[in-house]
């Protein structure tokens, strides 16, 4: 009798991107550890970034171009390359037809789970996002002492700005308390989505596709394979320009995220911004497998 692995194990493939992101930020904190230039160039702590006019880098600075157009609007950059994907694969359905086929709704289902996932972390969490919350609980709050001292605010009314965006806007600086990277949620959540949803479908390898598991209703632990129907077998390894160009964004985003590890934020935030970006994703694409009522609702990526 075989055993066969747990289904919240990671498999083949997932183990080598995991180990991509957690190596990407230790090279890129070793590369601002071992670069003269980097470590004397000033740091400002209140935006997490180095000063414009003495940045170590064009990379530093956050007004470089792959920041401004690339990092800031990711999410669109993720949805928009997604649906290109999703709607020109024949694996999802016919190819050049917008007609919205089983796979394609499961897919847009789990879509709008990680871009919930996404809003709740870094736009909305019934009030403050989950990475304000989480600055304000550690002791961090907005500093406006310099507007005080020159009369355009008064104290008292500080605890009204409990996000960065606020305090920012009135002129303040969000100090203090623990920083979760947004910029390393929103590359890793990002990229961890197109590849758990490209890769199971355009791999050839009889090994990736056979080593994801899922539990039965039965109790059975099985290959995912089981559940894969004909055509989607038969339309894998397909490498559309809807793949190329979906997978381009999530090899930009891992080249952001050393970018990201080199010239801002500290090792804890990085790791804690990594560690909430995968918990999104264990709840969308691990969960299921061990869940066959959720995995019923939104499927696997390839099945």
């Amino acid at each position: 009798m075989t055993v066969r692995r747990s289904p919240f194990l990671p498999t083949y493939l997932e183990a080598i991107l995991l180990t991509i992101y957690c190596a990407t930020l230790v090279v890129g904190s070793l590369v601002w550890l071992f670069d003269p230039v980097a470590r004397a160039a000033p740091y400002n702590t209140a935006t997490q970034s180095h000063y414009a006019n003495t940045a170590p880098s064009y990379f530093a600075k956050k007004s470089n171009v792959f920041n401004k157009f690339f990092v800031k609007q990711g999410w669109a950059w993720v949805t928009l390359s997604y649906l290109f994907f999703l709607f020109t694969h024949p694996s999802t359905g016919p190819v050049g037809s917008l007609a919205i086929t089983s796979k394609r709704l499961r897919g847009i289902l789990r879509y709008c789970m990680v871009t919930l996932w996404w809003i709740f972390v870094t736009q909305w969490f019934f009030g403050p996002p989950i990475i304000d919350r989480g600055f304000l609980l550690t002791g961090g709050q907005c500093d406006l002492v310099e507007l005080a001292d020159e009369g355009k605010v008064d104290m008292d009314n500080t605890r009204q700005f409990v996000t960065g965006v606020a305090c920012k806007a009135v002129g303040g600086k969000w100090k203090g308390g623990h920083d979760i990277s947004g910029h390393v949620f929103l590359l890793v959540l990002g990229s961890m989505f197109i590849f758990e949803e490209v890769l199971h479908v355009v791999s050839n390898s009889t090994r990736a596709r056979e080593e994801r598991t899922i539990l039965m209703s039965d109790g059975a632990v099985k290959s995912a394979e089981v559940e894969a129907d004909r055509d989607t077998v038969e339309t894998s390894g397909h490498w559309t320009l809807g793949v190329k160009t979906v997978l381009g964004v999530a090899v930009l985003s891992l080249y952001m995220l050393l970018m990201t590890a080199a010239y801002f934020h500290t090792w804890f935030e990085k790791f804690t911004g990594l560690l909430v970006a995968l918990s999104g994703i264990f709840v969308v694409y691990f969960l299921p497998r061990a869940i066959p009522a959720l995995r019923g609702v939104i499927g696997l990526p390839g099945i």
